[in-house]
């Protein structure tokens, strides 16, 4: 699944809360004081990134990872987002996977506390 953003600054990222099963992804141009974006993951059963990153390009999972996500799970989830990132320690790009029943763009700004 190949997740539709709205237009905006989406530039940083984080797991901004994640409980064992709801994961909200906040995303802004700068998250130290606001976020404009979440995306809501709904039983998530498998998880793949890192805690921060920047400019995820989101696309299709490969067969290679949507059966990577069956072997760990032994079932089909709902949806399996996928994307790539920049890795931190060297050249070229680092997968991404997020697997659960069901996810949600939430879009407005979130105040942190």
């Amino acid at each position: 699944m190949v997740i539709e953003l709205p237009d905006g600054s989406w530039w940083d990222w984080e797991l901004w809360r994640f409980d064992g099963s709801r994961l909200r992804l906040a995303a802004g141009y700068d998250l130290t004081y606001h976020h404009g974006l979440e995306l809501v993951f709904t039983d998530v059963c498998y998880l793949s990134c890192p805690a921060r990153f920047q400019d995820p390009r989101f696309r299709d999972p490969t067969d290679a990872e949507l059966a990577r996500v069956r072997r760990c799970t032994g079932d089909e989830a709902g949806v399996v987002v996928a994307f790539d990132i920049e890795a931190q320690t060297g050249p070229g790009p680092v997968a991404c996977l997020i697997a659960a029943d069901s996810v949600e763009v939430v879009h407005g700004l979130v105040r942190r506390t």
